[in-house]
């Protein structure tokens, strides 16, 4: 067998694997479609929270914009694990105390707002089609790889391959098949990661150590430094990009839903710090695949212009395993982990929007009565629709997956993260001051897009993919200054913050 059929032997079979674990667990009820399941523990919770954050852009993205920028794209490895931190600290407990099911239902119940609570639902539903065009890119890429086909081809097929997967299983088999997905995935990026150190020379049973004689040997032998810090971006690009990762962790729906699939504060909290190790075992692992890529491209006397390495770079990891002459088989196994990565993220994704467009959207405004199995169609509907949609973009995607991630993020941080952070710790926020935040969000994040061009130090202040710098801190500032000047919201709501999300120690 080739790579090529070796790829798709050990992808088909993970793929079958996850597709009989979700049968088995079929949804039934909407409650389930999008953030049921059955507790798994701590440690459990925590593969489920890895396994959910474990998209293209962690292993492909990741790889492969570190393989273009070196120093610079350390700052999204810092800003998605600082934002676990962040979460951590910040809101994990307290959503969990709160207690309401989706993130629009909590900015709804908060600010006692239907209006801010449909804004919330759009906004959730425009972050996670904006994350999906992400992992479709990825999806194609690992399509037209597996198949010999154009990249167009692969996204069609890929699309087709998700939507079947939701179609067949609801999300009840989501958090089961998490767990079993964080072990394919980590046994997937690190065993071949392993393999390729141990060929090239280096110390393989910890290659994200090893590879620091690596970096070595690239700026000896060849003269490129990847340590080199801000050499192709400033100071201010590096910690607005790190800085809008971070805080939009904390405003990603998808996210913060997993804190309502535990039964308490403690495990909510212990869910984060096992999730956020998990996190790390396979960000520590990227850099290693781009430092060993630019080694053999080196090496192999490749020499790609600006614009083949950036066509180049989403695949990297793959395109490195097949340079070190890796065994078929064990290239399959890096492709597998990679596409049950964007798959499955894609999954939830498409879940979560699905959920706020029959709960936020169709339930609580269009139809109050709809019946259990009508939310569960209109649910279903609202996923192929997403996908549709997603699918469109995604064949001429803006950017790489990474970059398109990013721009996720800070949508998020721009709209979410302000909402959470004043709504739980701040009780004099109110409607008046949610709602002009998130617009104030939405055109910080779209300020470079529909102005950089009229006025140029836009762009300068809140670049498309790490706006949130500038951001975030002026949203907060609106809604202080909006919520200071309009009624205080109600009492019980301030009594309830008080006595319920901060009133006992857990």
């Amino acid at each position: 067998m080739n790579d090529s059929s070796w790829s798709i032997f050990v992808v088909l079979l993970v793929l079958l694997s996850f597709i009989l674990v979700g049968l088995r667990q079929k949804s039934r009820e909407s409650q389930e479609y999008g953030f049921g399941g059955r507790y798994t523990g701590r440690i459990g919770g925590g593969a489920a929270i890895a396994s959910n954050w474990m998209s293209a852009a962690s292993l492909m993205g990741l790889a492969g914009i570190i393989y273009l920028r070196g120093y610079q794209g350390l700052a999204y490895v810092i800003g998605w694990t600082g934002g676990y931190v962040l979460l951590l600290v910040l809101l994990a407990s307290q959503i969990r105390r709160f207690g309401k099911f989706t993130t629009p239902e909590f900015v709804g119940e908060r600010y006692g707002s239907p209006a801010a609570r449909l804004m919330a639902a759009v906004i959730a539903i425009a972050i996670s089609v904006i994350y999906c065009v992400a992992q479709f890119k990825g999806i194609g890429l690992i399509f037209a790889f597996m198949f010999g086909i154009g990249y167009e081809q692969g996204v069609i097929y890929g699309a087709l391959a998700v939507v079947s997967y939701l179609v067949i299983s609801g999300a009840l088999g989501v958090p089961r098949n998490q767990q079993l997905q964080y072990l394919v995935i980590c046994v997937a990026f690190i065993v071949p990661l392993m393999w390729l150190a141990r060929k090239l020379g280096y110390f393989w049973l910890l290659p994200q150590f090893g590879y620091g004689r690596a970096l070595t040997d690239l700026a000896r032998e060849f003269r490129i430094d990847f340590t080199l810090p801000f050499a192709g971006d400033s100071l201010f690009e590096w910690c607005a990009l790190c800085f809008t990762l971070m805080v939009g962790t904390g405003g990603l729906p998808h996210v913060l839903s997993r804190f309502y699939t535990v039964p308490n504060v403690r495990d909510a909290r212990w869910s984060v710090v096992w999730g956020l190790f998990f996190i790390a075992l396979i960000y520590w692992s990227a850099p290693a695949f781009a430092v060993f890529g630019r080694l053999l491209e080196a090496r192999h006397g490749i020499a790609f212009t600006p614009e083949a390495a950036r066509a180049a770079a989403d695949v990297i990891a793959l395109k490195t395993a097949l340079m070190a002459g890796l065994p078929g088989w064990l290239v399959g196994v890096l492709a597998a982990g990679a596409l049950s990565a964007a798959f499955f993220t894609v999954a939830g994704l498409l879940m979560t929007g699905a959920a706020s467009i029959s709960h936020d959207l169709y339930y609580s405004f269009i139809n109050p009565k709809a019946s259990e199995t009508a939310r569960m169609q209109v649910a279903k509907g609202g996923t192929l629709v997403l996908a549709a949609l997603v699918l469109l973009v995604a064949l001429n995607p803006p950017g790489l997956i990474a970059e398109i991630t990013a721009v996720a993020f800070a949508l998020a941080g721009n709209t979410i993260f302000p909402l959470f952070l004043l709504g739980i710790w701040w009780d004099r926020a109110n409607r008046y001051g949610a709602i002009a935040g998130m617009v104030t969000g939405v055109l910080c994040t779209v300020a470079t897009p529909l102005l950089g061009g009229i006025l140029p130090g836009v762009a300068s202040y809140f670049p498309v993919t790490a706006s949130a710098l500038c951001g975030a801190p002026l949203v907060i500032c609106v809604m202080i200054a909006v919520s200071l000047a309009t009624p205080a919201p109600p009492e019980e709501m301030r009594r309830f913050l008080e006595q319920e999300v901060h009133g006992h120690l857990d």
